[in-house]
């Protein structure tokens, strides 16, 4: 008999466990899609708000192992690492530079972010964003990752228009020494980025990122886009220079993006695909053979947990992640730096544990149910 959890308000739920999704022979030929990895937390140490970031480096690296033998590529570092809400950057120079030998290791491929949070809280100058940048760029090429330009709050509480942005991706992609990602996430993941790239107006915006990418387009590699607006994301990718990529961020509209139309598709850059990997990996399998039919039927079920895990307040979809993580045996704990375990309510989670069951991605539902068991006791539900 499959197992029983009592969740949050005594209803009860019966874990059907996954199915499993087999392992591909090799990556997707007709997609590039990149998994965002979140960091794996020291459950000894005091990983509490404000504290520089433990991390467990082992079980994190075992994750990205996970995510490579499903053909996916690793994203690393980026907001979903908790980037700036909890990660510091000392542990973000490592976690690169660890990440990025273990690629080359076992051949997996690999990005990695560029950003400005290793200068001080407070008031910036374009001149020391422009540094900050510079650093981290350097970094990451050291590693050997591909870089992701990543948005910043520095440039974006210092910049006054759009020729502020212009001014400093202009000297970034100039010495940057091979094409990199850029990168466009909305203030529904982070509200300091609000107005990014110089304009509330999102048209605005997206003429200057054309502008930008036009520019310079030996220099780019493609875009992240996350702005949860599907027809926005279409619009900006059909004007895109021949060659330059449009990766989707957006967690609720994935499918179809990467689906495409006749006139295009869109690539991968994303956190979901951390939590549902195997599913993501079948899926682009069935698209590499043409069997649409398969595409979809894989992915529906997805959706109802990418649009419950990224839902407002949307930055706390980490907590989710990490949840999901713990259910499906990739670590020990349900702990993460900067004590942002808390940042979701055990009836969010409770709803998120049903979900990925109905979705196929728990694949041990002993071990899914024996740790919900445990969390909700704890939260004040018998079981």
């Amino acid at each position: 008999m499959t197992p029983e959890v009592v969740l949050p308000g005594g209803r009860r739920h019966r874990l059907a466990g996954g199915s499993g999704f087999p392992r591909p022979a090799a990556p997707a030929a007709s997609r590039i899609a990149y998994a965002a990895a979140h960091v794996v937390a020291d459950p000894s140490a005091e990983n509490v708000p404000g504290a520089p970031a433990a991390v467990d480096w082992e079980t994190t690296l075992a994750f990205r192992r996970h995510l490579w033998s499903y053909g996916l590529g690793v994203a690393e570092a980026m907001d979903t690492a908790q980037r700036g809400m909890g990660l510091d950057y000392p542990a973000t120079r490592e976690l690169i530079r660890r990440s990025a030998a273990e690629a080359r290791a076992v051949g997996g491929r690999i990005v990695a972010g560029v950003g400005t949070d290793q200068l001080p809280a407070g008031p910036a100058t374009l001149t020391s964003v422009t540094a900050a940048y510079r650093e981290q760029l350097d970094d990451v090429r050291a590693a050997g990752a591909r870089p992701v330009l990543m948005c910043s709050r520095h440039l974006a509480a210092v910049a006054r228009g759009p020729e502020d942005y212009l001014r400093v991706y202009d000297d970034l992609l100039t010495v940057a020494q091979e094409p990199v990602v850029l990168h466009w996430l909305g203030p529904m993941f982070d509200p300091a980025l609000t107005g990014y790239w110089g304009a509330l107006d999102l048209d605005l915006a997206t003429d200057t990122v054309v502008e930008l990418i036009k520019a310079h387009e030996s220099k780019v590699d493609g875009i992240k886009v996350s702005l949860l607006d599907a027809g926005r994301e279409v619009a900006l990718r059909r004007r895109l220079p021949a060659g330059v990529r449009l990766y989707t961020g957006d967690d609720f509209h994935y499918p179809e993006l990467i689906r495409g139309d006749e006139m295009g598709h869109s690539d991968a850059l994303l956190g979901v695909f951390a939590a549902i990997a195997p599913a993501a990996a079948a899926a682009l399998a069935a698209l590499d053979r043409g069997d649409l039919a398969a595409y979809d039927e894989i992915l529906a079920p997805t959706v109802p947990l990418a649009r419950h895990l990224f839902a407002a307040p949307t930055w706390h979809y980490k907590t989710g992640i990490v949840f999901l993580a713990w259910l499906s045996g990739h670590q020990d704990h349900f702990t993460m730096v900067g004590g942002a375990q808390s940042g979701r309510s055990p009836a969010h989670l409770a709803t998120l544990l049903t979900l990925a069951d109905a979705a196929g991605l728990l694949p041990d539902a002993d071990l899914a149910a024996a740790r919900a068991r445990a969390l909700f006791t704890v939260a004040g539900v018998a079981q």
